[in-house]
This record gives structure tokens, sequence and C-alpha cells, in this order.
């Protein structure tokens, strides 16, 4: 009896005592929608309520305000990962807990459904004491969950070892002014505070204190789509980005892995009509802070995409309009370009809120780096003849080109966030995406450089392919597989090739097709081309291409891009040799055929290089080197200026240094080499590792010029030669075969050096024995200076923050 009226007693306490959580605070702000909480502002707090137990929704974590750096990588509106979520009851906790997506079992079947759910870890992400209990709806403090690091910021700022922070509750605190409640999403925000110590000046360059940095993080709870989505399927030729997944309710005789293509929803109104308008189209809003003339060529780029979509029978179902004054670019109701600024040229990239159940794309979101743009500008100031001798503002020419840029990049990453990757073998066939990179186009038109058609307008026959295999509709009585071979095998007739990022990348990559921002049919005769437009824009380059009362220090950086113009083109000749011409081949897919370059092509991109090795080429000529005097007072050397080995002076010798360097790097890369030995040893015909370096070492180390100045910067490439050698020779990744084949040219170098005079020729005697005495000692004097930034507009993916970054 007494038992019973113990818990008669604790009963009678408890439950009043829950029931009057949220009665006994004053002055709450109530809102209403897909979870309903309320704000006390006594205590900055917030109350959930949820009514949901074991109900499935999507969760969303991103950045509202950033730190304004792109080598840290911490941007306003950058998405963090999404992931599905649920609500637990454990005694008096509710658990948010992430089920396992990565590994399923899509059947009807619950018994099996619940084997593989226990087979596979899930993570609670939260644990909430239920503060009251009224009609199955329980409140909970969310308050702490808004002040973790969701987004991890201080993580990263430690990864990037930019220095040791924590997050300081007492200087945070809840953002109202986006915490908002709808039918189906609620958003929240909270102002977070990192204390710590900055290594380095990154930090300090962005933050007005860097030992307290705030940053607003948004969370998002957004009901999940229905189950009317129909999945796509994912050829790797398609262009198309996956999601993938381990379904074990498949039969043994079937792949267990499943990859889909991940697209928008997209559905005719009229299912029978040729054209018809879509159900719902996909809309993007563009940021009302981009200004003028960005915000018109952002939009006018961005409704490209539309043209695509008409081609496969859908009216208007890609539209771009304004965002609107009131709407936050973190609702995942709106697709977002955003323009987004930092302290230095930076990535833009394309990111994708996706269902992970079935590769429904429920948000798209753009960020733009508003500081590239003036990169283009650049390049094209230093490229034309005298623009500035007769008006400090005849800049008309120069804000075309790279207004043009701004409007394919606007489709390029819009084209990420429609579910679509790089393809970077475009170019070749009449650049047929703007999902390549393009580097911008001149031509030489009565013997002076032209600019007027530096970038493409429209989209490309490639886009509309990979929109066709990812958005048309199947046609009745046709299977899904056989429509999308048709619909590559279309594609593959008219002479298109689909290549992606790490085919095309300069380092390892072997695709003599696909390369970042190339131009042409043909690397090398582009390579010959863009040498020829470089060597005008040196001899027509003066004090004209900066503005009156502009310190010469700034004409120096302008120089930049147009000495290294050639830099990506030498990229892309470089992969011919020892290069492959393939295809993501599939069974029956019509493509199965690869093979190496010919000879004929190989020995061609070979000379092509060889000439950026030379002095003749790569020297700055003598009567431009007065252009260059000492830095000015309060304009030091940036990341996109000459580095210099010679202090303040400009460094005429580290410029061709740097950028044969470049091609020595690229040419005497360890798998380059690999791919020679094995391709020799297939045809003996082709060309092999030591007819390249013979060829390298008679036209470099073997090579001088009359010209005291011309043999001095000659003399100069000719030593990294060598040292590039060396490097080879002892590369680790360098095969037994092309270590061996190195060190015999090194030991025939070192007799042939023994016979010649000079100071360099004995010095680089002295190297090579200095190697030898104890090659895992030895040190080279690599002493290059780095090559500046300059991509046109970006490289790598946001390592997929986006789905890819531009």
């Amino acid at each position: 009896m007494k038992h019973f009226l113990l818990i008669f007693l604790l009963v009678s306490f408890s439950v009043p005592g829950m029931a009057q959580f949220l009665s006994e605070k004053e002055n709450l702000k109530e809102f209403e929608g897909f979870f309903n909480f309320h704000y006390n502002e006594d205590k900055d707090e917030i109350y959930l309520e949820v009514d949901k137990l074991e109900s499935e929704f999507l969760y969303v974590h991103a950045l509202t305000s950033g730190l304004g750096s792109n080598d840290i990588g911490l941007d306003r509106g950058q998405l963090g990962n999404e992931a599905i979520v649920k609500f637990q009851k454990a005694g008096n906790k509710l658990l948010l807990v992430q089920p396992n997506q990565r590994y399923r079992a899509e059947t009807d079947n619950a018994l099996e459904k619940r084997s593989v759910e226990q087979a596979f870890a899930k993570s609670v992400i939260y644990g909430f004491e239920i503060k009251e209990e009224k009609d199955s709806v329980y409140i909970i403090d969310f308050t702490p969950f808004l002040m973790e690091d969701a987004h991890n910021v201080a993580g990263r700022l430690k990864k990037g070892e930019y220095g040791t922070y924590k997050l300081d509750k007492s200087k945070s605190a809840l953002s109202l002014g986006r915490t908002k409640a709808f039918p189906e999403n609620v958003e929240f925000e909270a102002l977070l505070t990192f204390k710590g110590e900055p290594k380095g000046r990154t930090l300090q360059s962005v933050a007005p204190d860097a030992k307290k940095l705030s940053v607003i993080q948004h969370h998002s709870f957004v009901k999940l789509p229905d189950d009317n989505y129909q999945k796509r399927l994912f050829d790797p030729r398609s262009g198309a980005i996956s999601i993938s997944y381990l379904d074990y309710s498949t039969p043994v005789y079937e792949p267990i892995e499943k990859k889909f293509a991940i697209r928008h929803r997209l559905k005719k109104k009229n299912p029978e009509a040729e054209i018809s308008e879509p159900e719902e189209p996909i809309v993007y809003y563009l940021d009302p802070g981009t200004p003028e003339p960005v915000k018109s060529a952002l939009l006018e780029g961005a409704r490209w995409w539309n043209e695509a979509f008409e081609e496969i029978g859908y009216k208007d179902a890609f539209q771009v309009k304004m965002l609107p004054e009131d709407a936050d670019p973190l609702d995942t109701r709106y697709n977002m370009i955003q323009w987004v600024h930092r302290s230095t040229r930076g990535w833009s990239y394309g990111a994708s809120v996706v269902d992970p159940r079935t590769g429904e794309i429920i948000k798209g979101h753009v960020s733009l780096g508003s500081l590239r743009i003036r990169q283009d500008f650049m390049i094209a100031q230093a490229l034309l003849n005298k623009p500035f001798a007769e008006s400090d503002k005849n800049h008309e020419k120069m804000m075309e080109m790279a207004v043009a840029r701004i409007r394919q990049l606007s489709a390029h990453e819009i084209g990420h966030t429609i579910g679509f990757a790089h393809n970077f073998a475009a170019s070749v066939n009449d650049n047929a995406s703007v999902m390549d990179y393009p580097h911008p186009q001149f031509s030489l038109e009565n013997d002076e450089i032209s600019i007027a058609n530096a970038y493409d307008t429209g989209i490309g026959e490639w886009d509309k392919v990979t929109v066709k295999y990812s958005y048309a509709d199947i046609p009745e009585n046709t299977s899904e597989r056989e429509f999308l071979n048709s619909v590559l095998e279309q594609a593959q007739e008219a002479g298109h090739q689909f290549i992606s990022d790490s085919d095309a990348r300069a380092q390892g990559g072997a695709h003599i097709n696909a390369h970042l921002w190339d131009n042409g049919k043909n690397a090398t005769e582009e390579l010959e081309r863009i040498l020829k437009i470089r060597k005008k824009g040196i001899e027509n380059f003066s004090a004209d291409n900066i503005r009156t009362s502009e310190p010469y220090s700034v004409l120096e950086d302008v120089f930049v891009p147009l000495y290294f113009l050639h830099r990506y083109q030498v990229e892309s000749a470089v992969k011919i040799i020892g290069g492959l011409d393939y295809n993501y081949v599939v069974k029956g897919g019509n493509n199965e055929n690869w093979e190496s370059a010919t000879l004929e092509m190989q020995e061609n991109a070979l000379n092509a290089i060889l000439k950026t090795l030379d002095a003749e080429v790569i020297a700055i000529p003598q009567e431009k080197l007065d252009l260059f005097p000492p830095r000015a007072f309060g304009y030091n050397r940036s990341r996109e200026s000459f580095k210099s080995n010679t202090g303040v002076s400009f460094d005429a010798l580290g410029a061709p240094v740097t950028s044969a360097n470049l091609s020595l790097s690229l040419l005497l890369h360890p798998e380059r080499m690999a791919r020679l030995v094995q391709q020799k040893s297939l045809d003996k015909k082709q060309l092999g590792p030591e007819e390249v370096l013979n060829e390298l070492i008679s036209n470099t180390i073997k090579k001088s010029h009359r010209n005291a100045y011309l043999n001095e910067v000659q003399e100069a490439v000719n030593y990294q030669v060598l040292l590039q050698l060396i490097k080879l020779a002892e590369n680790e990744s360098a095969t037994a075969k092309v270590a061996a084949i190195a060190n015999a040219q090194i030991e025939e170098l070192k007799n042939w050096l023994s016979n010649m005079e000079g100071v360099l020729y004995q010095q680089m005697y002295r190297e090579i024995e200095n190697y030898r005495k104890n090659p895992s000692e030895y040190k080279t004097r690599l002493n290059v200076p780095e090559i500046p930034d300059g991509s046109p507009i970006g490289s790598f993916r946001c390592e997929p923050m986006d789905y890819f970054r531009n």
C-alpha cells in the first residue's frame, strides 16, 4: 500500500510539473508550421513541439554568414550535409536519430528491412529532455541543439591549420531574423562565436578580431517529398551526378549496389502533349544583392538551360527570377544563385540538397565568387593594345569580355545543381558544353589581338544530351534502359564525348581530349596558336595597359596573366605525350575502343612543349623590363604577383624558370613516364621515355644562345631540367624502369658535363656528384618562384562541397 501511495504521489507531482513548463513562461513568441515552436526572449530559448515520433524528415544545416576567406572555405550561403532524421522517444528523452541510408532493403518484408537496419550503425545526433507532454505532443528545449557547431567551423579551422578554436556560448545567441515556420519546413538560426588563437595571417586578414570569430549557422527541418518521384538510372557515360546505396533485398544474380542520377522532379501537366508546361517548373532565384551588369548577365546565362528543356517537350520548365526581398536564400523552397564576397578571388560552386533515398534534388544552391569577374577583366586589360592610351574610362571591351564569362559561369554552376558533372572533353567538339572550363578565346585580326569572341553564348549540344538523359519522359512501350541507351548512342554518333574530372587533370591525367581551360580540337595546335597571341600581347604591352596615376607595380600584376597565358594549354598539350583516347566503357555501348595517341601526335606535342623551355619564347624581352621597377610603397606582392629571388627588384630570370618548371613537372611526371615505358613495350615504333629525355636534354641543357641575356635565361631553365631529372629518378612513385632510365640519362649527362667549360656546367656536374654520394639525403635546389594564382575562373570542385567547383 505504501509503494502504491508513493507511486501515486510521484505521478501526481510530475505530470502537472511537465504540463506547466510552457505556461510558466511569459512573453512567448509563437511560430506555427511543420513543427510548432516558441521563442522565449527573456531567456533567449526556443522550445520545439514534437508531434511526429518515428516520422522521417530532412535536416539540413548551412552558413548564413561566413568568414570571407577562399582558403578557409567557409562562405556565406554554404550548404552543409543533408540527413534524413526522426525523433524517437526513450524514457524521458527524445532522441534525434539519423538512420543509415547507405545500407537498406527495399522490400515490403518488414523483418528483412529490420535485419538490415540492425546490422549497420545509426547515429543519434542529439538527445533532448522532455519538458512537457500533452496529447502526444512533446515540448523540448531546442536551444542547446542550435548552439552546437553543426557546420564544424572549429574542426575545419583546426584541420586547415588556421588555429585552435572552441565555441564560446557566452558570446553566442539565437538569431531571430530568419528563424521562421512554414507548413512544410521550419528554419532556425544562431549566431555562434568561436574563441581561440589564430595561426598565420589568414584569419587576421578577414576578421576584426581573429581571436573571436562569429558566424551565423542555419538549420532547416523539411518535410520529405511524397513517393511519386521516379528514380532515373545512372550511366557513367551520361554526365549525370549520382547517388548510390546497397540494397540487401536484391537477388543474388543482380548487382547489390544501386546507382541513380540526381535530378529535380519534373512532370508534364499534359503527358499526352508533345509540348506541355510542367506541373511544377524548376525555378531559380537570383540574390537581389547582386549589382549590375552582373545581375543581368547571371539572369541571362541561367536562362540558357530552358532551351534544353524545350527540346525535350517542356514549355517554360526552367525559370529564373529575382528572390523576393523577404525570402531567405537558405530556405529549402528556393533554388538560389548567390553572389558571395571574399577577401581574395575564390571558387564558384554549385551545391544541391538531395533526398538520400531517391536522388531527388530538393534545393539547388549556386555560390558565385564576386572577385572572379575582375580576373577576366585583367586578362583582357593585359592583352589589348594600349587600352588606356586615350582615356582611363576606356573599359567597355574589357567589361564585355568579363561579363560574357559571368553569363557562362552562371549556366555552368547551375548545371551542377540540376545534376550534371564537368565534361572536360566538350571543347574538342565545338565547345559543346557549358560544363567544360573555357579559356577565353582570342584571335589575331589584322595583326591585332581580338577579344570579341572570348566566350560562347548559349547552351551546348552536349548539355542538351544530359538534360534529355536525366529529364526526358520515357516513351510508352519503351524500357527506361532502352531509351537512355538510345540517347547516349545518338550523342556518340554526333561526335560527343564525356570525360570528367580525374581524367582531365594535368597531374596524372592521361586523356588526350579532356583538359581544363583548353580550346580547340587539337591541344598542340592550340598551344602553338596561343604562344603567337602571347608573343603579340607582350610586344604591345606598355604603360598604357594601366590607368593614369596607377603605380607601375599594378602594371607588373597586369602582366602576370599575359606572361602565363599559355600555362593551361601547356597542361593540355603535355597530356598527349603518353596520352590515351578512351571512353567510360560499358558492355554493348558501342564505345568500347580505346587507343594511345599516335606517334605523330606525341612528337608534335613534345616539340611544342620544348618551345616553352626555349629562352627565345619565354624570356621577357629586354626592352620590356623597364616597365617593372621595384615595387611601389603600399603595393606589396600578393599571391597573384610574380614571385622573386632578387628581393625588391623584378626577377627577370625567375619568371621564365617558373614557367619552365611548370612544363618540366608535367612532362616528367612519373605516371606519364610509366605510360611511355608501357606503350614502347607494346609498339616499338612509339615514343618512349628515352626519346623524350634525349630530346629534352638536346633542346635545353645542350643548347645555348649568343645573346647574353637570353643565354642567362636558358641556363636558369637548364639547371631546372637537371634538378627535375634527379627528382624523377628519386621519386617514390616512379617505377623501377622509369628510375633506371632517368639514372642512365643522369650518368650520361655527367660524362658530357665533365668535358664542358663554364661555371654553370661545373655546378651541374657537382650537383650530380652530390646526388650520387648520398641519394637518400640529397636535397635539390628547386627554389623556383611559385607560379601565381591565375585560373581564369577557378579549378576543382569545392572538393565536393558543391557537386563541383569552378
